[in-house]
């Protein structure tokens, strides 16, 4: 029985061939020409690298006059090329990242251990902040200038804030709690005194409503000196 092959075996068999010779005799990533496919020794290398022992080596750009960076920013070498890396905040002009390979402090900021750092312009002797209600807050490199707790910023100084209370007060907002319960007392007496009078007149309505008031009277005062005498005596003991 003979043995049958299909065209699709033959084509995938094929491509794999292909695939295997191209990935033998190809040349590195880094190297733009190769040699004969028995050495396979790279001859050329591509832009970034450099030849070196038929291998490409890559060319630092940050070492060679290549790079170009602005002032404020330096060069951070990477595989055949090269970045511009901003300069730490505490920088003008870098030689590195980070606030120690500072050229110079910048403005806020001071040489401490080899390293630019921050200046808390708020320990300092001379006063921050001139006005007598501003509290200094140290930020990087700089500080501002806020108003205490309570105030507020109008122009350029710091004033109390108005609380809605203090600007439309009502007539007993400010009373105690005392106040107030004399102020019921005497609401209560002179309703008291209204019905009172009305009584002495002979009218059977307000003599009831009149008694009634002066037994609910006599009820709280009684029972509110109650609850004061129990109080202090559990108190004493």
């Amino acid at each position: 029985m003979g043995v049958r092959i299909s065209h699709r075996s033959v084509l995938e068999a094929a491509w794999l061939c292909c695939l295997l010779a191209v990935q033998l005799h190809s040349c590195p990533d880094t190297c733009s020409k190769c040699s004969d496919p028995e050495t396979n020794q790279c001859e050329e290398c591509r832009a970034g690298w450099t030849l070196h022992n038929h291998t490409c080596v890559d060319i630092d750009e940050c070492g060679t006059e290549m790079s170009n960076c602005s002032p404020n920013s330096y060069c951070f070498n990477t595989e055949g090329s090269f970045e511009c890396r901003d300069c730490a905040p505490a920088c003008v002009g870098c030689m590195g990242g980070g606030p120690a390979r500072c050229r110079k402090c910048a403005s806020g900021y001071r040489l401490t251990d080899s390293k630019c750092l921050d200046v808390d312009e708020c320990s300092d002797r001379v006063l921050a902040c001139h006005g007598l209600d501003e509290l200094c807050i140290n930020t990087a490199g700089s500080y501002r200038c806020d108003c205490a707790e309570g105030f507020i910023r109008k122009e350029t100084v710091c004033v109390k804030k108005e609380r809605p209370s203090d600007q439309e007060k009502g007539l007993f907002e400010d009373l105690q709690d005392d106040e107030v319960e004399v102020l019921q007392q005497m609401l209560f007496g002179v309703v008291l005194c209204a019905l009172a009078t009305l009584a002495a007149k002979g009218d059977l309505v307000y003599t009831s409503v009149f008694m009634g008031a002066v037994a609910a009277m006599a009820g709280y005062w009684l029972s509110d000196r109650g609850d004061r005498l129990l109080d202090s005596f559990l108190k004493g003991r």
